[in-house]
């Protein structure tokens, strides 16, 4: 192999790791598996916590929970997850 190949083998493979480590990032996490039918909105997600005091920067969808990066009422930045059918808060396993 040349040095040039490797360099690139080398670079593609800190990319793939980077690229799997970040979905491994949030430990076990596991919302109870819901159909997407019985999901509610996540918009309502969001005005519910709005209403007790955070403040929401982003929301994303995973396989199976909402997960939420946020300031707390306390003005603590946090990334939780939370049931899509019962708006409940999900911790790491």
């Amino acid at each position: 192999m040349t040095k040039l190949t490797t360099s690139r083998l080398a670079t593609a493979a800190l990319l793939a790791l980077g690229a799997c480590s970040s979905a491994f990032a949030h430990g076990k996490v596991e919302c109870p598996e819901h159909p997407k039918a019985e999901w509610r909105p996540h918009t309502e997600l969001q005005q519910k916590l709005e209403k007790e005091g955070w403040v929401v920067r982003r929301m994303e969808k995973t396989p199976t929970c909402y997960e939420v990066y946020a300031k707390d009422p306390q003005g603590k930045r946090i990334e939780a997850f939370f049931d899509p059918k019962t708006f409940e808060r999900v911790e790491e396993r």
